[in-house]
């Protein structure tokens, strides 16, 4: 258990006794509980009780109204929120997330409300009791993710339970129970009334999980990835090259990228490789004279659907640099032993060449199995750890002026000249740099004579 979640527990152990010690019910809600009872760390602890938002607001000092029209307040605690639900019951929903109108109400009103039944226990964790109103203690047991009550109904509230389904089944290994399956892939369509924020988070938390390749096939066999990523349901059926790629189709090899993956990857590294071969059906050409399929400029086009997608799903634009500079650069491993040496360092010193280093991997391990050219820029990058991939130039702007250049263009061109044979080697030193200079160019003002 990490100290983050060791600090949490007591703090919201300590809010529930001081509930219960005002004459009020209290327990431990949700996700926490279901975490708790398969031995896995909750992230988070929330607490439900029978105290109304003004109750809980008068019991604690410091507190935020999130959403007291909905019975929640945050309380906060040596630095720590935690959220404080009143029992409730609600209303319509009439946007496909909010319902129109609460009513406060009991524990087991309260747990008919929720999504699915492993998550609508509460715990008493003062007394040590689990209290299950929607018999989600068996379905946990059985490894089994079910709505509450009608799976149509619970998806028209909030249409974001659907990905949310898929992402509990992924990340908890459980399979989702046929009614409630049934209902997902018929209302899969009413994704689309979701704000693109909330379906990037949920897609980034299923693609960032170990079960990340699950989550993809729940997506897709449930017709959500369709409806939130239908670039990806694109690749199906588009051929590529049995010489290079015999594993099969594009969306076949995207699979088999992500089934390779390590464990704990970064965001721009899972979504470049769900991205980085976006651009193949739309630069699909068959070469008659050698019968050869060919995707010339997959890769730029990838890009520019890549930072179009993300744009769309509202990542941050740091996310999306690194994601789409992945994508775009993906094809030029196949050319790193043919590159000189500055142009190689350059390569090599790139922001995000840890994340394009590792998706190459994958791209080739996934197809024609070599990664000779991985295992060779993993040489080169410990040949060149004994000094700074780009150390500082040896000679500036100001030192071809004084020796006779013009400000300008020319000036420079000769300085990235300069740089690049410094990378290569050529010269070591200030002076030796000024030589060279001086040996290959010639100063502006001798022009104008």
């Amino acid at each position: 258990m990490t100290e983050s979640a060791k600090n949490a527990e007591p703090i919201a152990r300590k809010i529930v006794e001081t509930l219960q010690s005002r004459g009020f019910t209290a327990y431990f809600a949700g996700g926490c509980v279901r975490d708790a009872l398969m031995g896995r760390e909750p992230v988070d602890y929330d607490v439900a009780t029978n105290a109304r938002p003004a109750e809980v607001q008068a019991l604690f000092p410091r507190t935020v109204a999130v959403g007291a029209h909905f019975g929640v307040i945050c309380v906060v605690e040596q630095g720590r929120e935690v959220e404080v639900a009143s029992f409730r019951s609600d209303g319509v929903y009439i946007d496909g997330r909010h319902p129109v109108d609460v009513t406060f109400s009991t524990p087991e009103k309260d747990a008919q409300r929720r999504d699915f039944t492993v998550n609508g226990m509460f715990r008493d964790p003062i007394r040590g009791e689990i209290i299950d109103f929607v018999n989600g203690r068996a379905d946990l047991a059985a490894h089994l993710l079910r709505a509450i009550g009608e799976p149509a109904h619970r998806f028209a509230e909030d249409r974001l339970r659907m990905l949310r389904a898929i992402r509990f089944a992924a990340v908890l290994g459980f399979e989702i129970e046929p009614k409630t399956w049934r209902a997902i892939q018929a209302e899969a369509g009413g994704i689309r009334e979701v704000s693109a924020e909330r379906i990037r988070e949920e897609l980034v938390r299923i693609f960032l999980s170990s079960g990340r390749v699950r989550g993809f096939d729940l997506l897709d066999a449930s017709g959500l990835m369709r409806e939130v990523l239908p670039e990806i349901t694109e690749l199906k059926g588009c051929e590529q090259p049995p010489q290079f790629h015999p594993e099969g189709d594009v969306y076949v090899h995207t699979r088999l990228m992500l089934e390779l993956l390590p464990e704990k990857v970064s965001l721009p590294l899972v979504f470049s490789v769900l991205f980085h071969d976006i651009g193949k059906p739309g630069s699909y050409s068959y070469d008659e004279a050698d019968q050869r399929i060919r995707f010339s400029g997959h890769d730029s086009l990838g890009a520019e659907m890549t930072r179009r997608i993300m744009t769309r799903l509202r990542f941050s634009s740091d996310q999306i640099e690194a994601t789409v500079a992945a994508v775009e650069n993906h094809m030029v491993f196949k050319d790193v032993k043919k590159m000189r040496v500055a142009r190689l360092k350059r390569f090599l010193a790139r922001p995000y060449i840890d994340d394009e280093l590792a998706l190459h991997k994958v791209d080739c391990e996934s197809s024609h199995g070599s990664i000779d050219n991985y295992e060779f820029l993993l040489q080169k990058r410990e040949e060149f750890s004994h000094e700074p991939l780009i150390p500082p130039p040896l000679i500036n702007g100001h030192d071809l002026i004084k020796l006779g250049w013009k400000p300008g263009p020319a000036v420079g061109e000769i300085l990235e000249a300069a740089q690049t044979a410094q990378l290569e080697g050529v010269f070591k030193n200030r002076e030796e740099a000024l030589d060279w200079v001086m040996t290959r160019f010639q100063p502006a003002k001798e022009k104008d004579e």
